[in-house]
């Protein structure tokens, strides 16, 4: 859970530089560190703290769907006694990277990852098995980039 606390001037310009243009080079944090005038520890540091205060949810590369890997959203027609134990089993995967309710007949929806698209059918079938219910698989059609950096508020 996110806690809400004053973030000072070097946090803040960490959160607000790097949600894009992040360093291509053999040691990432060093460069950053350089530009903030800190040490390359004191970035790792931040970045550890910032996810696990649940101030940013990952620190990583958003690559085109398919490139480095296989995932699918997924959903689930789950009765409503059940979701928060099956949206637990849902995310007890490590293949899956967040799940979500929807107010929608398919209420529970999710997305799988794995090395190729047998590997992340295979994990849909175990989450079938495991919830004793059916999962629909929702495939990319058509590819779209969302741009999700944001300039932050700080007043």
């Amino acid at each position: 859970m996110t806690t809400l606390r004053a973030f000072s001037t070097v946090e803040q310009r960490l959160l607000d530089a790097y949600q894009r243009g992040f360093p291509l080079c053999p040691r990432p944090y060093e460069s950053i560190a350089a530009d903030l005038g800190i040490s390359e520890e004191n970035v790792i540091d931040m970045l550890a703290r910032f996810v696990s205060d649940g101030v940013v949810t990952r620190v990583g590369a958003v690559v085109r769907p398919h490139t480095a890997g296989w995932s699918t959203l997924a959903a689930m027609a789950v009765p409503d006694d059940r979701l928060v134990r099956v949206a637990d089993l849902v995310s007890a995967y490590p293949q899956v990277n967040h799940n979500y309710e929807r107010e929608h007949r398919f209420n529970l929806w999710f997305v799988v990852t794995g090395q190729d698209e047998a590997a992340v059918r295979g994990t849909i079938a175990d989450i079938e098995l495991a919830a004793g219910l059916e999962v629909i698989i929702l495939p990319l059609v058509k590819p779209y980039r969302i741009d999700l950096g944001f300039p932050l508020q700080w007043d």
